[in-house]
């Protein structure tokens, strides 16, 4: 028989397989290499060092074969190396990798901005802009949200998290790792409280009112260019505003004048169980940003909005060499087709069904988890010193590192360091579903006994 390059690819695994610890003798040479050669400030959460990956599994240098309960920081929605992705891929690498779009356009930057302009909440007008990175998202929709008012204030809120580049530091609330000894910062960016119903114990509209008043009080209404906010807080620690909080912020911005910018960059693409979280409570954004899920992996990047608004900036105002690159936006239209093929935002609404159960009662048995949050599958659990609400930073990041050792990749987050997230890919099956969370359970158990 001729052997084929198909031929010579080993089945992808099925299930969690450990051959070694974690990590391994191949992943600890390689990081001896890594040590030598990168910049000491790019730190890796896990460093098993992964050869291959499948639906909602990865395979190390070593063999072992890890649950994905991180999808990337919430970006192979469609899972790891999805058929659909793959294809259009190939074939767009065999066509052509770069023209960039502002010298020579093509059809594939104009499909993704179709699909957004479809997908995206509100039957109004829509144009987009695609970039690289969510920061650069984020950043470029200031810009237009300025250029469009004429205004500069822009309002932020406690826990956010918006980028590492100059500006969106700037509208980042948490300093350590990601502003200290980076400043100054842009100006004009001014930071109000949001909603943190665990914490602050208030009504989506009474906490609405506390921020409303901040900003008119403090920065002035027909100051405000633009509020920017996540509709679920992602590094803040997967903080949901209360019902009511989003709408509020969203008729007030509409009131003065003021770009209402959704920060979808963590919750798009059926990650909360819709396509985009804005969706829930029927908020329509002016300008969405966008990234991470829309293109599986690849670098891709959009902001979506009224079309008057992205037509405020004069030509050659928006764009960058690689933004809307032909390869990723190949990946995002097989996205795309991926999750309405696969109806991966009900998909999402499955995984909430079966995490969010095992994981209040889990609280309820071990006393060390005070909130149990989230939707579709971006869930979290906030961990706290027993008969209290103090945060519990160390407990968390033991029980990770334990879920870690036994072959399941969860994430940290929040202010204080003290929420585990969980953000499998939208297919996971609910056999490794279920494996992965018995993982957790048993680690949380096991960090509490000591």
């Amino acid at each position: 028989m001729t052997m084929t390059t198909e031929t010579l690819v080993a089945p992808a695994p099925r299930l969690r397989q450990l051959r070694t610890e974690i990590p391994g003798p191949a992943s600890r040479a390689l990081q001896e290499r890594r040590t030598a050669a990168v910049a000491a400030g790019v730190s890796s959460t896990l460093p098993a060092y992964i050869t291959s990956a499948s639906g909602g599994l990865l395979t190390d240098a070593d063999g072992n074969v890890l649950i994905d309960f991180g999808s990337g920081i919430a970006v192979t929605n469609v899972g790891h190396s999805a058929p659909e992705v793959v294809d259009r891929v190939r074939k767009q690498a065999g066509w052509f990798t770069h023209t960039c779009f502002m010298v020579t356009p093509y059809e594939g930057y104009v499909e993704v901005c179709e699909a957004l302009a479809e997908l995206t909440p509100g039957d109004h007008a829509k144009k987009s802009v695609l970039f690289n990175s969510g920061a650069e998202a984020v950043e470029n929709a200031v810009k237009i949200a300025r250029a469009a008012t004429g205004r500069q204030a822009v309002v932020v809120f406690d826990h956010a998290y918006h980028g590492r580049t100059n500006l969106t530091m700037a509208l980042t609330a948490k300093s350590v790792p990601y502003k200290h000894g980076f400043g100054p910062f842009a100006p004009e960016v001014y930071r109000v409280p949001g909603s943190y119903p665990y914490r602050d114990g208030l009504s989506g509209p009474e906490a609405a009112r506390i921020a409303i008043d901040r900003i008119e009080k403090q920065i002035g209404g027909d100051q405000v260019a633009a509020v920017v906010i996540e509709p679920i807080q992602g590094e803040g620690g997967f903080i949901e505003p209360a019902p009511g909080f989003l709408p509020a912020l969203s008729q007030w911005c509409a009131a003065n004048g003021v770009v209402f910018v959704a920060d979808e960059v963590q919750t798009g693409f059926c990650r909360t169980g819709d396509w985009f979280a804005s969706s829930r409570e029927g908020v329509v954004p002016d300008l969405i940003a966008t990234a991470k899920g829309i293109a599986a992996g690849l670098p891709l990047s959009a902001v979506t909005g009224r079309a008057e608004l992205l037509d405020a900036v004069g030509p050659g105002g928006l764009g960058g060499t690689y933004g809307g690159n032909p390869i990723a936006c190949a990946a995002a239209l097989g996205s795309i087709e991926t999750m309405r093929s696969s109806d991966l935002a009900s998909s999402a609404r499955r995984v909430e069904e079966v995490v969010l159960p095992r994981l209040r009662a889990l609280a309820a048995e071990t006393g060390v988890i005070g909130d149990v949050r989230g939707r579709g599958a971006m869930l979290a659990a906030e961990f706290v010193r027993p008969g209290t609400s103090e945060p519990d930073a160390d407990l968390t990041k033991r029980v990770a590192a334990a879920c870690h050792a036994l072959g399941v990749v969860v994430l940290t987050c929040g202010t204080d360091g003290n929420v585990i997230r969980l953000l499998p890919p939208l297919s996971l099956s609910n056999e490794l579903l279920d494996e992965g969370l018995s993982v957790l359970e048993h680690a949380v158990r096991t960090e509490v006994r000591k």
